[in-house]
This record gives C-alpha cells, structure tokens and sequence, in this order.
C-alpha cells in the first residue's frame, strides 16, 4: 500500500501559513489623478492604489470572530504593497504609444510627483500590486496560509522546500516509499494579475514593453481596440506560458528530485491543458454525481490533453456529490452506472470522493462529514462491508481499461440499435496486439436488448461480467463486411466487457442464445422471520413478515425510520422433480433490494447483491434439498437521521450560507458529546456534523422486496 499527501491543509491548491505576501498571489492595482497642462510645473501627491480589504478570493470561508461564512477581510491588503510604475496620458478616449509619458523615475517614495503637463487635460495612473489574499480553503483557519505566486519561481520553490522539508523530517525513509506523492487538487481560486518579474516575462516572450499598456487594465484604449485587444490576449498567453514554465514545471522538477510524484487535477486554471499535462506524472479528473447521471467537470479537455501525451492512465476524482444527490443517502447501485459512464468517457483509475476521517468510535455514528459534500463512502457508512463488492466491480473494471491502448471513437468503431428507445448505451474500444476490448454499458435505468456491432472479425466473441467476475463465449452472432453484429440483453444499469482474443470456435451444435431464459424453481414466499437491531430502534424481538414490505410503509416508528442491516431468514426444498439443479448452479433471484443485501445458504455465503439482475449464483456444493437461507438487507441512513427529527433537538444548528442552501452545519459539539454523558434526547440515535433533513424530509425505500426465487438459466 502507498499513499501521498495533499501539498497544504486546504484543497485549493498550493499554499499555507508559511506563504508571506511578497510571496503570495499578486493583484495588479492603480489609482487616477487629473491634471491639466498649463504651462506651469505641478506638484502633484498621488495616492497609493487601495484594494477592497476582503479577500479576492472565489469562495467565501468560515470566519472564526463572527462565525459567518463571508470573504475574509485580508489586514495585509491595507498594508502591503508594491508600485510598478507611474504613466500619464491624455484624457481623451483612445491614446497612441507615443503620447504616453514614463514618469515613474519621477515620483518619490512618498508618492510625491513634480511634473510640467503638456497642454491639455491629463490623467496621471499609479499602478502597483498587493496580494490577492486568496488562502488555502477548507480548513482550520489557524492553518490556512496565503495561497504562493504560481508565476513566481522564488514563490513556488519555498512552498515546495517548505513542505518537502517537512515532509522528509517526519517520515525518513518512508518518503518516497509508502508515501510515493504529492497531490495537487483541483484549481479552485481568482486568476492572479501580477507577477514580480512580469514586465521582464512580458518583454521577452511578447518582444515589447508592457508598460505602455497598462492602462488597458484601468478601461483605456492604447493604439486602437484592435492593438488594445492584442495586448490583453498576449497578456493572458504570458500568464499562461508561466503557468507552464513556472508553476508546472518547477512542481515537476522538485518533486522528481524528491523521489515523488506528481499527482494533479490539472484543469481549470489559467494554462493550457494539453500543453501542461506531460509535465504531470499521474493526471486526474473530476466527475459528479449530478440527480444520479454522469456530470464530468472540464474532464473532455483533460482527457484530449491525456491522449495527445500518450498517457495510458487517467485517475478521476470520482463521484463527487452536491447535497441534492449524497446526503446519507446514495448507494453501490446508484454510484454504478455513473461511474460506467465515466468509464467510457476513458477514466481508467478511480479515486473516490470522499472518505473522511472519523475520530470517534461506533457510538457516534454515521460521524463527521466533509460539510456538505458526498458522496459519503467511509466506515461508518451503514453498507461500508458489503460494499467490498462494489469496490471489486470498481477494480476489475480498471484493470481492462488499463489493458493496451485506447481506440478513438468513429461511427465505424461501434454501432448500435436499440429495442428499447430509454436505454442510454455508451462505450468504448480499447487494444492490446490481437486482443480487442470493448466496454458496453446501459448507462439508463431501463432495461432492454441493444444490436451492438463492433470493428472486428473473424473473431470470437467473449462476454466478461465485471459483477461477477465471469467470462463466457458468446455463440450467437454475425460477421460481415469486417465488423461482428452481436444482440446484446441489458438489465438496469449493466455492463459488460465484449472481448475479442482468440479464432472463432467452431460449434457442432446449433448456436445457444447470449443470454439464458430464465426457469423459475421455488417461490420463498412468507412468512419471514426479520431480525432488527434493537440499539438502532429496532423491535427488540425477531418479527414474523408474512410478506415482504418497504419498512418506510411500517407504522412501527423504530422500523419506518429505521437504518442499518436487517437479517430475514428463510426455508425452501427443491422439489423432487427438480433435485438434479443440485448438480448446477442455480440463482437466488432477490427481486427488488434496498440497498445491499449479503446472501447466506445453509450457513454459507453466497456473495453480496448489489446491483441488477438482482441475484446471485448458489454453487452446488451448498446446495441441498432442504435448505436455509439467511438475507442481510442494509438500506442507508437518512431514515434514521430523518426519524431522530421527530425528537426533541440536543445540539445547535446554524444555516448554511454557502451554497445551494443545503441544510445545516454543527454549530458547536454540545456539552453532553465533550463530557462523554447520556444524551439528553433520548429518541436521537445518530450522530453527525451536518444535517441534511427536517422531520418532513422523505424517506428513502428499504429493504427486501423481492420476489425471492430460486431460478436456473436456460441456454436454448
């Protein structure tokens, strides 16, 4: 196992309490004074540029003397600052080049200017920079520092020395080892205007004098718009190539030094993707969850800039979720076709978004959260061990993305007709010498057969299901024309791997159909006995359910609002006439499940059952004539957390400010949680540190729905 460290304390993006001013990001700033030429000499006092003392900053941060979420008010805005020049010129709308007077050798430290204006009125600018205050965000305020100058050099090697130092003083001879990066998140503040040395940048990469356009900064035109235009967009091609040459490639060279990598979402700053991303060893993307559907952040462009390096793997910050759509309470099955979308947008690496640390032993569950962002994927989730299964899903399906090399996309590539017209199928095509790689995927909820034709021939077909685990010929297809027709069946949100690797096989029977008919055996029908865990509301006593039910529809308030694993047990034979299934593998059909359930067969497990078809192989070996079977459903939290609403409040809520006014935060840890006492509402079950709910909120389904069958698949 390896692991890396974020480069600060927030995770935007490069800095901390050890950044001063001069070395912080920097704001170009001026003032105006008006004068008329008179041909007398003027002593003239202008006055030093003044900034809004707030921060320039792209979001607000907590501040800890109000307890308001707000744009911090900066003190070193009031007193640092830098002159680069002084520069008078007519007052009239659009000026030439060589009506503009330098006169920054002229005025004094103080800010005094003594000046004969030529005739005419006159407008005399003092332009300098401060810093733009922009800090570190989210974190403790004692820890968040100004963010460094990424156009400076001196800048970005003090942040790295800094915290390169600090890093091999306190891990020896992990550094570089088990912990093998540094990570660069996301690109999350205001664009910088300024840059000590920019007039020298500016000079030799443009070939002229910047100083002359300053103005064009304050609203004026230099030498026409069109020059004017020129200007600001060579101005932001400068930014750009230090971006490049500065920031970049100074974190590349001082971490490969250092024996570490480069890890960076290398997007949405002001540089060139594609220009940038050689220089970043292991490249990130970003994508949400957004009402359940794929919603990539600036992703095409890193992905464009990934390919055109020849870079094979691209790691995404993977399902981030806005409170709408993970607030306790997403799932395996709601995460998975977003994720197989991201899949065949080309991320092959996924870091899941978020795991939060949790101090705090099960007593105070489901624990803190990271605000109000999910999605929730930590221990202290309620399907955090079942969920193993997903992560497998996760695993295998990066493993065959990283395989060979990515095929671009053309209509010749793959083709599709669907039968059912809601389906939504996405792909992608991948290679590796004679084996050919494609990953098909029902990104929809709905469920239907899809005629899928793919650029290969001659070969033979293989399904690999990424859920199981299984690989099987496909003997039902077509060749012609170089391409391979193939109807494929999809259930709700599935995928499948079509691999190409070997000759075709030649049958000596009729073709079988890809996809088994399925041949109902026993119905589990009622009744039910269903096991609540009483330290969460539960029933204290096992339950009788002659059919199954959504707990959410039970007047039972300790099931209606209950979360956590539920334990349904059950008996069924195989009737004589079916005993020889015991000699196959046959399916426990669950029918419908909220969220995960974890199958056990005459005291054996089966696996977990997480996603559609809703059902899990039984192998021979533990199956009997009279059998046992034991479910553990486990839904999500919100139910708890929406029933705990129902009772009296023990702990003080302050609204959220911030954005998308999504619930409420923790104002304070209350007295009884810091002694370690009896909590004063005894009705409340869960602890957390944002809320999401009120007692109106609605409740998510849960549990086993089924119907549950024992079914075999039939190949005809």
């Amino acid at each position: 196992m390896t692991m890396g460290l974020f480069n600060g304390a927030g995770y935007a993006t490069s800095g901390g309490t050890w950044i001063t001013p001069e070395l912080s990001m920097q704001q170009l700033c001026w003032s105006q004074t008006k004068v008329s030429g008179d041909g007398r000499k003027h002593d003239i006092e202008l006055i030093r540029p003044k900034v809004d003392p707030h921060a320039n900053a792209r979001f607000p941060s907590y501040n800890p003397k109000n307890g308001k979420i707000e744009l911090p008010e900066i003190p070193e805005r009031k007193t640092y600052y830098k002159d680069i020049a002084v520069i008078a010129m007519p007052e009239k709308d659009t000026v030439s080049k060589k009506n503009i007077v330098d006169l920054t050798s002229l005025m004094t430290a103080d800010g005094k200017l003594s000046w004969s204006p030529p005739p005419g009125d006159w407008v005399i600018y003092r332009f300098g920079h401060t810093l733009l205050g922009e800090k570190g965000q989210p974190a403790q305020w004692q820890a968040s520092g100004f963010e460094c100058d990424k156009m400076s050099r001196e800048a970005v090697e003090f942040h790295l020395n800094h915290v390169i130092g600090e890093m091999k003083s306190h891990l020896g001879d992990l550094m570089g080892k088990t912990v093998d990066h540094i990570y660069f998140d996301s690109y999350e503040e205001n664009d910088a205007t300024w840059t000590p040395k920019m007039r020298d940048e500016f000079a030799s990469r443009r070939g002229y004098d910047i100083l002359p356009y300053l103005a064009v900064f304050a609203g004026r035109t230099i030498e026409g718009r069109e020059q004017s235009d020129r200007f600001r967009q060579d101005f932001y091609t400068t930014v750009q190539d230090l971006y490049h040459d500065v920031y970049f490639a100074t974190i590349a060279k001082k971490l490969k030094d250092a024996n570490l990598k480069f890890l960076s979402e290398a997007y949405g700053g002001p540089w060139r993707v594609d220009e940038v991303l050689p220089l970043v060893s292991n490249v990130m993307g970003e994508f949400w969850t957004h009402d359940g559907t794929f919603a990539p952040y600036e992703l095409d462009g890193v992905i464009a800039g990934l390919r055109k390096a020849n870079q094979n793997i691209l790691a995404a910050e993977a399902f981030t979720g806005q409170p709408a759509d993970s607030k306790w309470s997403e799932t395996p099955a709601f995460l998975k076709p977003v994720g197989d979308e991201a899949f065949c947008s080309g991320v092959n690496k996924i870091i899941i978004h978020r795991f939060v640390q949790q101090p705090w032993g099960d007593k105070y569950l489901p624990g803190a959260s990271m605000g109000q962002w999910g999605t929730h994927f930590d221990r202290t989730q309620t399907w955090w061990k079942p969920a193993k299964a997903f992560v497998y899903y996760l695993r295998r399906c990066e493993a065959m993305l990283q395989w060979g090399h990515y095929v671009p996309s053309t209509l010749d590539d793959f083709g599709l007709r669907l039968g059912n017209m809601n389906m939504v199928v996405k792909s992608i095509h991948r290679k590796d010498n004679g084996t050919d790689i494609y990953f098909v995927a029902n990104t929809s909820h709905y469920p239907g057969e899809a005629i899928c034709t793919f650029n290969v021939t001659g070969m033979q077909p293989e399904l690999w299901d990424p859920v199981t685990g299984s690989m099987r010929n496909l003997e039902e297809f077509t060749g012609k024309d170089g391409k391979t027709t193939i109807k494929l069946k999809f259930e709700d949100a599935q995928s499948f791997f079509i691999v190409f690797r070997k000759s075709i096989i030649k049958l000596e029977h009729i073709p079988k159909q890809n996809f088994a008919t399925v041949k109902p055996v026993v119905a589990l029908d009622g009744p039910w006995m269903v096991k609540f865990d009483p330290l969460w509301g539960g029933p204290p006593l096992p339950l009788k359910f002659d059919a199954l039910s959504d707990w959410t529809a039970n007047d039972d308030k300790g099931i209606k609002y209950y979360s956590g694993t539920v334990v349904y047990s059950n008996s069924f034979n195989i009737p004589a006439a079916d005993l020889g299934i015991l000699n196959r593998v046959v399916y426990l059909d669950l029918g419908t499940v909220n969220s995960i359930a974890r199958v056990f067969v005459n005291n054996k497990e089966a696996g977990v059952v997480w996603t559609a078809p809703w059902k899990i192989g039984i192998p021979s070996s533990i199956l009997k004539a009279a059998n046992e079977v034991r479910i553990e459903v486990t839904n999500v939290w919100a139910n708890r957390l929406i029933g705990d609403e129902q009772e009296p409040a023990d702990m003080k809520w302050l609204p959220n400010m911030y954005l998308y006014n999504s619930g409420k935060y923790l104002k304070e840890f209350p007295d009884w949680f810091l002694k370690n006492e009896p909590r004063p509402s005894k009705g409340r079950y869960c602890f957390t540190t944002w809320n999401y709910f009120d007692e109106h909120s609605k409740l998510s389904p849960s549990g086993l729905l089924g119907p549950v069958r024992i079914i075999e698949d039939v190949f005809q």
